[in-house]
């Protein structure tokens, strides 16, 4: 497993609709692998295939937190919401693609989602809580959306400029 540099905002490819996985490769089992390793030593909870330059319907996320309690990491390509509740929640949300920003975005509270794993079996299941706002933050990344997108004009155009200067620091270093 490798550990893969992770896109940071703004960046064009960020932005683009993903395409669709139609058949498993061991390239993309490998590149689902490398995305988890990434992903956990971010740290973070969720990672879509877009945020390490790859134009293509797979997303990764393990959203257990609690101390002890056996890790789930989650391996989904062509992910897709089938249903949603009307009933909404608000969590403060952030992003690898956007270091250290943080803002509210409010979504449904309960996903079911299906999905293909790594051994191309079609799976379903419900989310709630926590899990249910990471799937659907990174299935917006697949459609080209960042979660600052929910934020209100002035507090994205701020966040972006905070972005664009850190990559102007980083590529000093």
């Amino acid at each position: 497993m490798t550990k893969r540099p992770i896109l940071i905002h703004p960046d064009p490819r960020l932005k683009k609709v993903s395409a669709p996985v139609p058949d498993l490769s061991d390239d993309l089992r490998r590149l689902a692998d490398d995305m988890l390793e990434t992903m956990y030593d971010a740290p973070g909870i969720g990672l879509a295939a877009p945020q390490v330059g790859v134009n293509t319907r797979l997303i990764v996320l393990d959203c257990v937190k609690a101390e002890g309690e056996a890790p789930r990491p989650l391996i989904m390509f062509n992910p897709e919401i089938i249903a949603s509740s009307d009933e909404r929640s608000v969590y403060e949300e952030g992003c690898l693609s956007i270091p250290e920003q943080y803002g509210e975005v409010e979504r449904p509270a309960e996903v079911s989602v299906r999905w293909i794993d790594r051994n191309g079996h079609e799976q379903q299941e419900d989310f709630a809580g926590l899990w249910a706002t990471c799937v659907q933050h990174e299935i917006d990344h697949l459609d080209g959306k960042l979660f600052i997108d929910y934020l209100k004009p002035l507090r994205r155009q701020l966040i972006t400029r905070r972005m664009q200067k850190l990559k102007r620091e980083r590529a000093r270093v």
